[in-house]
């Protein structure tokens, strides 16, 4: 390659070269090095967007002989993570004897499944859409890159008159179509029509770059992205403003944050129409500076260009008519605001679908919007879980810089509705989301647990977040919130730093949540403090700490958390871990006692009122968790060693013992308690489980 430099402006150079080094001659292992370097920077390819492949000889399995095989990102995966079995393996030459049977555009969805008669390694994922779009070039190491910059060539008016501007004879240009063997053929020949080429613009869609090695590979593709990147910098500078210049100002940070929190439980309502969503919230200066524009009102509408944009933020955004100043308290006028819009919106989608449908389309999904403007304060988006809803915004956030840059250099154009219709109700796309796996019972839903920097409130995090929920973990210890938090995956925790004695902390815990993941759901109050004295001994301290954190704590958490779900629609769930305690008389304990009665006669209370919200109100109650229990740390455990005259050692077999099933309880075991009232027993409220091995003086009834 000539003319390669490690001095880019606009793309980061991340190849390390003692890395490579170590991976030695192994052609495949350094495809897929390049393949997670190349997709770690969000403006060259976003999640799960792009391909990346490599050839190599091997040794057939059946001859013998030496033949050569294409190693390519398989279906669905994503090439940031990607490794060996996320590829497939298949036999070029079966590839290209394919055009053998080919027999045009009506013929695509059957390629693909031949795809599979071509597999050389049996280990590979399914072979994707795109595999012939690699298989019928030459090259050793090819990219298929979804990068701003060139989209935003791709979507410009005069895209190939603009291609020729900026690469000169070196890139080849082919207009939009269908991704499928017929691109596939497309690229062949616009490489035999410009031999000596580096590169490949697709009309509306993205880039295609090779290289003899995979470091060659690599850097002919940011070379390529840096020289459209600096072309469109140096159109921006000659214009002297973007989208038009600013139409509204910002709201301060700290604003536009409290106005989102007012806004999301609203919008995740009713964007949980058909089905519930969980949401997310961006403010970011890209965002702000394309929210606020002139532009925004004509470029909105037009609809994203790339197929990877639009399969996962729906063709166009929902803008929302509120000025940015709006009063937001008085949720019912807001709702008044914000439901015809949505109707509007949901009718153009349907108006949409319905003119574009083929006889064999698959039927109509979800009719909502999946990003929502709000001018002045920031872009909302809502799908079926944490993972997609971001990524959602960070595809759309990548179609604004297209639209920035496709403005800067000519005109920026979009893809025909039929166009775009075609691939989002495509029958392989519609297979794809058949393939997806079965949804868990508590996904789509958000559960903000207190005292879950460990023991049971952590245990009780931990089975909500395995059974899908997104988890939002509270406790007054920060450093044991960071430490737990740690333990989940991305897009599945958040915590909040929470003292329940404080309606302001608790506020602000919601407002994490809502942030986080667009509402709440579930609301499981763990925190607690034990202390067992005899009557003379108990001070008015320990009553009123007790009063606090578990009744008190109780009331607020229950009062703001019934507020957002009026705002949702969406019912919810609130459970009380209480205690034996609070059904059993027994000695020293009549400050702790007292408080856990109150908690479970609340929630009598609570289920009484809330039940006309569709809020299940329940108590889960422990008794002897001994093991992995924060209250058993301190002197409450001396106290009950002491009331039951045994030491402290003996605490676990005692209480063991003296259970109907003799069983040790875990926090493990409360969290199964928990989640059978919000995963299973789903017609349930007023309802007490106690989770003890069965203590006959404790049962309910």
């Amino acid at each position: 390659m000539e003319n390669i430099t490690k001095n880019f402006k606009y793309v980061d150079y991340l190849w390390d070269e003692k890395k490579a080094d170590s991976l030695g001659d192994n052609q495949v292992d350094l495809f897929l090095y390049r393949s997670n370097i190349l997709g770690a920077d969000l403006r060259i390819t976003n999640y799960g967007g792009g391909n990346t492949s490599c050839k190599t000889i091997e040794k057939d399995p059946l001859t013998n002989e030496e033949v050569e095989v294409m190693w390519v990102k398989g279906s669905g995966g994503d090439i940031g993570t990607l490794t060996r079995s996320g590829i497939a393996g298949l036999y070029t030459g079966r590839l290209r004897d394919l055009k053998n049977v080919y027999q045009g555009l009506h013929d695509e969805d059957r390629m693909v499944g031949l795809f599979n008669h071509c597999i050389y390694d049996l280990d590979s994922k399914a072979p994707s859409i795109d595999t012939p779009l690699h298989g019928l070039l030459p090259f050793a190491h090819i990219d298929h890159l979804h990068p701003d910059a060139l989209i935003a060539v791709a979507a410009a008016k005069d895209s190939e008159k603009v291609t020729k501007e900026i690469w000169g004879d070196t890139m080849g240009w082919v207009p939009w179509q269908k991704p499928g063997f017929d691109l596939g053929l497309q690229l062949e020949k616009c490489l035999a029509d410009n031999p000596g080429i580096r590169g490949i613009v697709l009309g509306s869609h993205g880039l295609f770059t090779w290289g003899d090695t995979s470091y060659e590979c690599y850097m002919n593709s940011l070379e390529v992205i840096e020289m459209a990147s600096e072309y469109i910098e140096k159109k921006l500078k000659e214009q002297g403003e973007v989208f038009g210049g600013q139409k509204v100002e910002s709201l301060p940070q700290e604003e536009r944050l409290e106005k989102a929190a007012q806004l999301m439980p609203l919008l995740r309502g009713l964007a949980s129409s058909e089905n519930r969503m969980i949401g997310h919230f961006t403010d970011t200066d890209v965002v702000m500076q394309y929210i606020n524009s002139h532009d925004l009102e004509r470029l909105a509408p037009l609809g994203t260009s790339c197929p990877d944009h639009f399969l996962r933020t729906k063709i166009q955004p929902l803008v929302l008519d509120l000025d940015k100043n709006e009063d937001l308290s008085d949720a019912d006028a807001i709702l008044a605001k914000l439901e015809p819009a949505f109707e509007a919106y949901r009718q153009e989608y349907v108006d949409y679908y319905n003119t574009c449908k083929r006889d064999n389309s698959p039927a109509i999904r979800d009719a909502n919007p999946v990003i929502i403007i709000y001018p002045g304060v920031g872009m909302f988006s809502f799908a079926k879980n944490k993972q997609t809803t971001r990524v959602a915004s960070e595809f759309y956030i990548n179609a604004i810089n297209v639209m920035r840059g496709a403005e800067a250099i000519t005109e920026y154009t979009s893809l025909p509705r039929q166009e775009a219709f075609d691939i989002e109700y495509w029958l392989l796309e519609e297979a794809k989301l058949q393939r997806m796996p079965k949804e868990k019972p508590l996904s789509r839903k958000v559960a903000l647990v207190t005292g879950a920097g460990g023991g049971i409130g952590k245990a009780i995090a931990d089975k909500l977040a395995a059974e899908g929920a997104n988890v939002v973990l509270t406790d007054i210890n920060e450093d044991a919130l960071i430490e737990a938090n740690g333990t989940y995956a991305r897009d599945v925790s958040s915590y909040a730093i929470c003292d329940v004695t404080s309606t302001d902390s608790i506020a602000n815990a919601y407002k994490k949540a809502v942030l986080e993941f667009g509402g709440v759901d579930i609301i499981v109050h763990s925190a607690g403090l034990a202390i067992s004295k005899p009557l003379e001994d108990t001070t008015d301290k320990d009553w009123n700490i007790l009063q606090n954190i578990l009744v008190k704590g109780q009331f607020d958490l229950a009062k703001q958390f019934a507020a957002i779900v009026r705002k949702q629609g969406l019912g919810g769930d609130y459970i009380a871990i209480a205690s034996k305690n609070g059904l059993v008389a027994g000695p020293n304990n009549v400050a702790y006692g007292t408080a856990k009665a109150a908690q479970q006669h609340m929630v009598r209370l609570l289920a009484a009122e809330l039940a006309k919200d569709k809020v299940r109100v329940n108590t889960v109650n422990p008794d002897g968790v001994i093991v992995g229990s924060k209250i058993w740390e301190g002197a409450w455990a001396e106290g009950r060693a002491k009331a039951n005259g045994i030491t402290v050692e003996e605490l676990p077999a005692f209480y063991a013992k003296r259970n109907l099933l003799h069983e040790i309880i875990t926090p493990d075991d409360i969290a199964n308690g928990v989640f059978s009232l919000v995963g299973i027993l789903d017609k349930s409220t007023g309802n007490i489980i106690n989770v003890d091995g069965g203590m006959a003086n404790a049962f309910v009834r």
